[in-house]
């Protein structure tokens, strides 16, 4: 049974008409399927079939090590997302980017496909002074509204710096993780392990942060 009826899957459509470059959606499952890893091949396989400017590649995150290495990918099912040369965007989810979460795994798409606002100077100049390897983790919930916000700035810090990695993670897939970090109420932003933000915060108040470290 398919995840989106006629009329989603139109609206997916005119989105993805928007793509400007390929991107290579990576998904990372194993053999032996979790539930979880099951609905999200499904919603990427629908996702990607929209557009010719996607690609669905599935790895093994056992037989693939080396591979899942790479993209320091850890828990499964996970999703990285690499741009038209094929190069790792830094732009991670960890889990079923469904409900809200839509709207960030598009604006993601779009983003590594070339379509994205331009950063002001003043961000960009701060951005530019990173000069240690940054992790992001945006633990949400698929029916909270604000969520996508806080991700999809992760995700543009992610774009814009080749030492930043931002994650999506949702906090039921990995309850263990989100228990770890005190997750109570979502989005909760947590950088490097030690800095955390709670709500949809500015790019401002990422850069705050990651300044702290």
């Amino acid at each position: 049974m398919a995840l989106f009826d006629e009329k989603i899957t139109g609206q997916l459509r005119d989105i993805l008409k928007g793509l400007k470059d390929k991107v290579t959606v990576v998904f990372f499952t194993q053999e032996f399927e979790c539930g979880t890893c099951r609905d999200t091949r499904q919603f990427l396989e629908e996702v990607t079939a929209l557009s010719d400017n996607l690609i669905l590649t599935v790895c093994d995150f056992v037989k693939d090590k080396e591979r899942a290495d790479l993209y320091r990918v850890d828990k499964i099912p996970a999703i990285v997302l690499l741009d038209s040369r094929d190069r790792y965007t830094g732009v991670r989810f960890f889990g079923v980017p469904g409900g809200y979460e839509i709207n960030s795994f598009l604006k993601a798409l779009l983003e590594v496909s070339g379509v994205r606002e331009a950063v002001p100077e003043t961000l960009k100049a701060r951005i530019g002074g990173i000069k240690k390897e940054i992790h992001i983790q945006v633990f949400i919930s698929p029916t909270c509204p604000y969520c996508p916000a806080a991700v999809s700035t992760a995700h543009r810090l992610a774009l814009e710096s080749d030492l930043v990695t931002a994650d999506m993670v949702e906090s039921s897939t990995f309850a263990p993780l989100a228990i770890r970090h005190n997750v109570s109420s979502v989005p909760k932003i947590v950088i490097n392990g030690t800095q955390e933000l709670v709500g949809a915060q500015p790019m401002e108040a990422f850069l705050d942060a990651i300044e702290k470290l």
